[in-house]
């Protein structure tokens, strides 16, 4: 018995002839990833010195804000580590523009009930961008995120290259 008796048909094939895909000879270019990954491997280069004024600029910003002060922190409570991202913003995709560095924290490694108590996902209302925008215009945008407000403490490990003697 053949699909023919049954009354079934053949499944369609694909017909058409394939090309190999051509990306051109800049393809390469975008798939370098040469940004440093690490503080150490960013103050290991040639590059450090423009690290350094980027990394300057940041903890400067982040001081001047008044977004942390250095505390010793309570027995039996972990700090959260803190990680620096580096960046090369290109001009062109051939020289570079500006150096970036930002800190951030590992929140992953926070323990509910400990670190935090409530998760959610707020929903955004226009005043609430309204105010944002504000924010950036009169601070900068590179600086408009350090401004909000927690209720909950947050105890950090500090930045590496940054730590001061005597406190933790």
């Amino acid at each position: 018995m053949t699909n023919d008796d049954l009354g079934e048909e053949e499944p369609k094939r694909n017909t058409r002839q394939r090309t190999s895909t051509f990306f051109g000879p800049n393809f390469l270019t975008y798939l370098l990833d040469n940004d440093s990954r690490t503080y150490g491997e960013a103050m290991g280069s040639l590059e450090a010195p423009f690290w350094e004024k980027t990394i300057n600029g940041e903890v400067e910003s982040i001081l001047s804000n008044h977004t942390w002060k250095l505390v010793d922190f309570p027995p039996g409570n972990k700090p959260l580590r803190t990680k620096w991202i580096f960046k090369k913003k290109m001009k062109a995709g051939v020289t570079i523009e500006k150096y970036k560095a930002r800190l951030v924290v590992k929140g992953y490694r926070q323990r509910e009930g400990l670190d935090y108590f409530d998760t959610y996902s707020p929903v955004t209302k226009i005043i609430s961008i309204r105010m944002l925008i504000a924010l950036a215009a009169l601070n900068g945008l590179e600086e408009s995120f350090l401004n909000g407000e927690l209720e909950e403490e947050i105890y950090l490990e500090q930045p590496e290259g940054f730590v001061v003697s005597g406190q933790k």
